[in-house]
């Protein structure tokens, strides 16, 4: 969903805002508007990239933002207002931090920081607006008891997921040399070397804990290894994606208790990983860039960092880093705040709705058929075969001296009647039972 209303925004007027070639200092204007004149002119990233092209490709980056921050709302938020929030969001905050950092007129451009790819729009925006909606909306229910279960719901797929992000990185930063040169080759390498090296890293700082090699672990190491070299991975060395691979997983990780200082329910490490390792990337950047790698695509001049001993990149950093978190963080704030006022915009889903759950309460439906059929139909077998609620009820099997018999044995009959008949469903047949 994010994805979809993004697109059109961007479409709409989003593009224009952060990329129309007559941008103000801090947004752009409606030049652009419906893509307006968007076809073949060179765009604002590169004379060897026409508008549309740019336009298509940037549009990836603004709807994987609103797609971090809006995790926020994980198993509490109401879908409406999630909604409306990602069009208006994306308009006021992603817009403005994306104009002022990468369009030639915006102001932290001019100023001379140096994101290559995404540490201040991307991370530390989302992260930010992220922990705001996470305040706005409160803790859910049962959080910080042993009612919450805090287990992750299904490593297969973050596993999974964490493979997808790890090639889609390859498009961000690679991609952002907008040319296929050997300035795109050396942010490839980068990216692959700090994301092995920070799921490593991360892996093996639970395992000083834990003493369990955790996949959960590596995943969230890698994925804060690829946040931390988002914004210099156009600019440094080979080498210097070590550091920011130990550095991006190692803070993150720490980052993580963070939520517990602050009395926060970030349900799903938001702010540790994209925030915490988007600053450190930035930070990063200020050390270890250098002026020889930003030539490689033959046209790119910059001063570099500390390694050129440009020492004044550090505070471009900072001033950027702190500018974009504080802004994002603020205006999630306001525009939370006055939704939360507007009849039929509430943020927060009822206690009720929460307790059956976001899927069935606000989607209708389930990504697992056994949480139906627990709900649904074995109660309704259990009152056909005389009230014996032991599949239903955990506590029953504590006072049954008798071994539980296994559930009733599902008809196919029972799901296909129904379809133009009115006689009623034939009887099921009896449980089995173990002697």
């Amino acid at each position: 969903m994010s994805a979809a209303v993004t697109s059109f925004q961007w479409f709409f007027w989003g593009y224009s805002l952060a990329f129309s070639h007559s941008s103000g200092r801090f947004v752009g204007n409606l030049e652009n508007f419906g893509f307006r004149n968007v076809l073949a002119r060179p765009s604002v990233g590169s004379e060897g990239i026409p508008d549309l092209l740019y336009a298509v490709y940037q549009g990836m980056f603004s709807s994987v933002t609103v797609a971090l921050t809006t995790g926020a709302i994980a198993e509490r938020g109401r879908m409406l207002p999630c909604v409306v929030f990602m069009f208006v969001w994306a308009t006021l905050v992603y817009d403005p931090i994306a104009c002022w950092t990468w369009n030639p007129s915006g102001w932290s451009e001019n100023m001379g920081n140096l994101d290559f790819a995404g540490g201040t729009p991307v991370h530390i925006a989302s992260g930010s607006a992220a922990l705001a909606y996470s305040i706005m909306l409160g803790k859910r229910r049962g959080h910080g008891t042993h009612e919450l279960n805090y287990r992750p719901h299904n490593v297969a797929h973050i596993v999974i997921g964490t493979v997808l992000l790890w090639l889609g990185w390859f498009g961000f930063n690679a991609g952002s040399a907008l040319s296929a040169n050997l300035r795109a080759v050396l942010a490839a390498s980068v990216t692959n070397l700090s994301a092995s090296v920070g799921g490593i890293t991360w892996c093996l700082l639970d395992y000083r804990l834990e003493k369990k090699w955790s996949t959960v672990g590596f995943c969230s190491g890698v994925v804060a290894g690829l946040v931390c070299i988002t914004p210099g991975s156009g600019f440094v060395p080979v080498w210097a994606a070590v550091f920011f691979g130990m550095a991006g997983a190692s803070f993150a990780n720490y980052a993580t208790k963070l939520k517990f200082l602050l009395h926060v329910d970030d349900a799903l490490d938001i702010f540790a990983v994209h925030a915490v390792g988007g600053l450190v990337g930035n930070v990063c950047t200020a050390l270890f860039a250098a002026d020889y790698i930003a030539a490689l695509d033959g046209h790119t001049r910059i001063k570099g960092g500390w390694i050129n001993r440009h020492w004044i990149q550090m505070g471009y950093q900072l001033a950027d880093s702190f500018a974009g978190a504080g802004y994002s963080f603020v205006m999630t704030c306001i525009i939370l705040f006055t939704m939360n006022k507007i009849p039929g915009l509430k943020l927060r889903a009822s206690e009720e709705a929460e307790i059956l759950g976001m899927d069935d309460a606000e989607i209708g439906e389930f990504a697992y058929d056994y949480v139906e059929l627990t709900r649904e139909v074995i109660p309704d077998l259990e009152g056909e075969a005389g009230n014996d609620n032991r599949y239903s009820d955990p506590a029953a099997y504590l006072h049954n001296d008798k071994p539980p018999a296994p559930p009733p044995m599902m008809d196919l009959r029972m799901f296909n009647h129904g379809a133009g008949s009115s006689a009623p469903p034939p009887p099921m047949p009896p449980p089995h039972m173990h002697m």
